[in-house]
């Protein structure tokens, strides 16, 4: 593992509302994730585990702290400079897969890769390479609607690793399948992960399936605890 983490957090503050109906929902939450390590994150519905992966995500700020990804302190960058370092350096895969139903799963990962100014051919094998590696080399052309829920989530899987993130960050996503369906993805998702030597934050309610992973963090009282 390189000896600067893929992504750090540090003393993170965020809270809703004003007033005397303000909740302060992190209260100085800070870790580090490395380079091919795999995390779990562990807490209540409703204790800020999606905030946490949002502000981790460059998807929203937190009220003060910092996020460090690749090395660069990105926490009060501008929307542009975000916008490029998700591109760059970051997968995200969710509870609910979010596909295009109008399009194939071979075109679903293709965008994301034009977006990012990936030249359409070139996308499309790598969304090939990608998509065979979930065990969907077979379904490329098939639209969400005729592919099983484990598939459509191999699809978003798929996606999110198709600009070769550093780091993924995933928010339960097992937690819309059966039990048999989400070992399966799992198995193929940290399969994925540890083969492309990402870091990984990986939220979940399944402490079988945080058993796991690397270690495990307990968001608690708006703090990060081991464990």
């Amino acid at each position: 593992m390189s000896d600067a983490p893929a992504l750090a957090l540090s003393a993170i503050q965020r809270g809703f509302g004003s007033g005397t109906t303000r909740i302060e929902v992190l209260r100085g939450a800070s870790m580090a994730l490395n380079a091919g390590e795999t995390v779990a994150l562990v807490a209540p519905s409703g204790a800020g585990k999606s905030t946490l992966l949002h502000i981790a995500g460059l998807l929203e700020n937190a009220d003060s702290g910092t996020v460090v990804l690749a090395g660069e302190d990105c926490a009060a960058a501008p929307d542009a400079r975000r916008t490029e370092l998700r591109r760059a350096y970051l997968g995200f895969v969710y509870q609910f897969h979010h596909l295009l139903p109008e399009f194939s799963a071979l075109e679903n990962v293709i965008l994301p890769q034009m977006i990012a100014g990936t030249d359409r051919k070139d996308a499309a094998v790598r969304a090939t390479e990608v998509l065979t590696e979930v065990g969907l080399g077979a379904r490329l052309d098939h639209r969400p609607a005729q592919l099983s829920g484990g598939e459509q989530q191999r699809v978003a899987i798929a996606r999110a690793l198709a600009n070769r993130p550093r780091v993924l960050l995933a928010d339960e996503p097992t937690g819309n399948l059966d039990p048999g369906t989400a070992a399966a993805v799992f198995d193929m998702l940290m399969k994925a992960v540890r083969g492309a030597g990402l870091a990984a934050l990986v939220a979940t309610h399944n402490p079988e399936l945080a058993a796991r992973m690397d270690r495990r963090l307990t968001l608690k009282d708006g703090v990060l605890v081991e464990g």
